[in-house]
C-alpha cells in the first residue's frame, strides 16, 4: 500500500522491515563479536583513525618493552664485569700485602721468593679472569680472550629510536698490561727496595680498576633509571591503547539488549506488513 494506492506484486512495507531487520541484525553480530573478543575495534571498518592511532600505539608499547629487556640485559652485562673487577680488587689487595711483607727486613730471602712465586700466580689468575669473562661470548674486560688490548665501548639500546642508548664512557682493559703491572708478574728478584717500589705501583693499579668499576656502576645506574622509566611509559601506552581498541562492557551490553529487542520488533513489522497483503487476498476472494 503506497498513500491511497493498494499494491499487492510488490510489498514495500515488508521490504523496509527487513531491511531495517537486516541492518540490526548485522549490528547484533558485531556487537556479539565485540564481546567475545575484547575489542572494540575488530577490523578496519569499525574505526579507522582509532585503529591507525591503536595499532601505533601498540608498536610503540612493543619497542618499550622490548627496551626494557635490553636494559635489564644490560643491568646483568654490567653486574657480570663489576664481580670479576671486584675479585680482581681483592687480588690486588693480596699483592700489595705481599708487597708490604717482602719490604719488611724480617723477611728472610727464602720468604720473599716464596712472595714472588705468590704474586706471580695471583697477577695470572688476575689475567684469567680479565680474558675469561664475557657476556654471551661478550670479552667484558679486554678485547677478546685472545687479545688483551682495550675493549670496544658498550652500547645499550635502551628505547624505541636509534639515539634511545646508553653507553659505558670509556674502553676497559683490566689486565696486568692494562693496569701497568704486568712486568711484576715475571720479576726475576723481589727485594725490599723492589718491593717497595711495586707497593706505589699496585696504588695505581687499583685507582685504574676502580675507575673501570665506577664507569660500569655509572652505567649500572643509568640503565636501572631507564629501566624504572620505560616501566612507567609501557603502562601508559598499553592504558591509551586500551582506551581506543578495547570493547566498554557495560556499554555493549546495554547496546547488545538494545539490538535484540530491535530484532524482535522488526520480525513483528515484518509480519504484520505481510498481514496486509493476507487481508487484501481474502477481501478480493471473499
Amino acid at each position: 500500500m503506497k498513500g491511497d494506492i493498494i499494491l499487492i506484486y510488490t510489498n514495500v512495507a515488508a521490504l523496509t522491515a527487513y531491511g531495517h531487520y537486516k541492518n540490526n541484525v548485522s549490528l547484533f553480530e558485531k556487537s556479539l563479536l565485540r564481546l567475545s573478543t575484547g575489542l572494540r575495534i575488530n577490523t578496519a571498518s569499525d574505526d579507522p583513525s582509532g585503529l591507525a592511532i591503536a595499532d601505533k600505539l601498540r608498536t610503540q608499547a612493543s619497542s618499550i618493552k622490548q627496551g626494557i629487556q635490553n636494559a635489564n640485559n644490560g643491568i646483568a652485562f654490567i653486574q657480570i664485569a663489576d664481580k670479576a673487577m671486584s675479585e680482581q680488587s681483592r687480588i690486588l689487595d693480596l699483592v700489595k700485602s705481599k708487597l708490604i711483607q717482602a719490604k719488611s727486613d724480617t723477611t728472610s730471602t727464602e720468604g720473599k721468593e716464596a712472595i714472588k712465586k705468590d704474586i706471580h700466580k695471583l697477577l695470572v689468575q688476575l689475567d684469567n679472569i680479565a680474558s675469561q669473562t664475557n657476556y654471551n661470548g661478550i670479552t667484558l674486560l679486554q678485547k677478546d680472550a685472545n687479545d688483551i688490548t682495550s675493549s670496544s665501548l658498550f652500547t645499550f639500546q635502551v628505547g624505541e629510536s636509534s639515539q634511545d642508548t646508553i653507553s659505558t664512557s670509556g674502553n676497559v682493559q683490566s689486565n696486568t698490561t692494562g693496569l701497568g703491572i704486568d712486568a711484576l708478574k715475571n720479576i726475576s728478584t723481589l727485594d725490599s727496595l723492589s718491593a717497595g717500589v711495586w707497593m706505589s705501583k699496585i696504588d695505581d693499579a687499583l685507582s685504574s680498576l676502580n675507575v673501570f668499576r665506577s664507569d660500569f656502576g655509572s652505567t649500572q645506574n643509568q640503565l636501572e633509571s631507564s629501566v624504572r622509566f620505560m616501566r612507567s611509559k609501557h603502562t601508559n601506552l598499553k592504558k591509551s591503547e586500551s582506551l581506543i581498541r578495547d570493547v566498554d562492557y557495560a556499554q555493549e551490553f546495554a547496546t547488545l539488549n538494545k539490538l535484540r529487542i530491535l530484532m524482535i520488533a522488526g520480525m513483528y513489522a515484518l509480519a504484520q506488513a505481510n498481514k496486509v497483503q493476507e487481508n487484501m487476498l481474502k477481501l478480493l476472494f471473499k
